[in-house]
């Protein structure tokens, strides 16, 4: 099976092309850019398959990050998805930007924290266990303070990989023993953890993609402000 893998959840937009029958990356592209996904992601997706010697019409799957992550940056990934699903007939699946970053560094067994900014002293963050091979979850996703994270992974009692965004920053305001953090290459988001995700996933229609944000986006806090500001 051929997985054709976009993350554009963060600052870095990034693509990757999995043969899950031979368990070979093809082809893959990461880039940190100033400019918008919608400008750079579909010319990345076009110029690995071209240079892996594949056609857009051989890929059986496309998985995407579904948050959390950026509002903008999730809907333009969830569209490209669609966009190509509809056009090559094939399904998609969504996959935690968090479990795809646990999922770039499942080669190490034990726990796995990941990190994500959100806002001011908040992360978005899950924590995994992995025995080299597949992930477990130990909680369930969530937008907490730092502090909070700090003060479960202290209780959870074991060493900890660090990896996502807002992982440099914890390992360094909340060092401890425990904590290892991952290498800058399976640090942030991409698109080779959300490929290996999708392989846990059963395929949907592109209409039933969604994103998930873990917190309500400006366009609800305004309308929640209207409606409160009536009453």
């Amino acid at each position: 099976m051929l997985v054709l893998g976009i993350d554009t959840s963060g600052k870095t937009a990034s693509a990757a092309l999995f043969d899950s029958s031979s368990e070979v990356f093809l082809a893959g592209a990461s880039l940190f850019t100033q400019k918008t996904h919608s400008q750079v992601i579909m010319p990345i997706v076009k110029d690995i398959v071209e240079k892996a010697g594949k056609q857009m019409s051989d890929i059986d799957i496309i998985a995407a990050a579904e948050g959390p992550g950026s509002y903008t940056g999730l809907r333009v990934g969830a569209a490209a998805v669609k966009a190509m699903c509809y056009a090559l007939n094939c399904k998609c699946c969504g996959v935690s930007t968090l479990e795809g970053l646990a999922y770039s560094n499942i080669a190490y067994k034990g726990t796995i924290c990941s990190v994500m900014k959100a806002r001011a002293e908040l992360v978005y963050t899950c924590t995994f266990k992995s025995n080299g091979y597949e992930l477990s979850p130990l909680c369930d996703e969530s937008i907490i303070s730092r502090d909070e994270l700090a003060e479960f992974l202290a209780f959870n009692g074991t060493e900890v990989l660090l990896c996502g965004d807002g992982a440099a920053d914890f390992f360094t305001d909340y060092r401890s023993p425990k904590f290892t953090i991952a290498p800058p290459q399976s640090r942030v988001q991409s698109a080779y953890g959300i490929c290996l995700g999708a392989l846990t996933r059963q395929p949907i229609t592109p209409e039933e993609l969604e994103v998930s944000y873990l917190q309500k986006v400006k366009a609800e806090k305004d309308l929640e402000s209207r409606l409160n500001g009536a009453d």
